[in-house]
């Protein structure tokens, strides 16, 4: 039997909501670093934002940190609580563009358990290991 409803069609993902302080500014950022595309913004009071961005097909959501939800920014946390594996076809570039867009390195790309793999903190504090698996 087929299920024609449109709940048949969803694909399974996972993306990470990131929790920041200055919202619009995150949003700026990761398409300056990675080359990000808005797939949908919100606008709302005192210059927030709720974003879904897109790196080539690899979604993530983004909005200002809500503590009275339980969203804590990095920044409010004293660090992060996940890092982010951003695999690419060249990290080196892309590492490359996180950190001219104000990224700071953790360790520089190298090459280490069969992967070429460096990793940034972004300026909200969210840890991205930026890399891919070697042939």
């Amino acid at each position: 039997m087929t299920n024609h409803s449109p709940a048949a069609k969803i694909a399974t993902t996972i993306a990470p909501w990131l929790s920041v302080r200055h919202s619009a500014r995150a949003v700026d950022f990761y398409k300056s670093a990675f080359g990000a595309t808005e797939v949908f913004r919100l606008d709302g009071d005192g210059g927030s934002v709720v974003a879904r961005l897109s790196v080539a097909d690899a979604e993530f959501w983004l909005s200002d940190e809500s503590p009275e939800h339980g969203n804590f920014s990095p920044e409010s946390l004293g660090g992060a609580t996940v890092r982010i594996i951003l695999t690419v076809a060249d990290p080196d570039a892309v590492f490359a563009s996180a950190l001219a867009a104000g990224a700071k390195q953790i360790f520089p790309v190298g090459e280490e358990h069969g992967w070429r793999l460096g990793r940034v903190v972004d300026p909200f504090g969210h840890h991205w290991e930026i890399g891919r698996p070697l042939e």
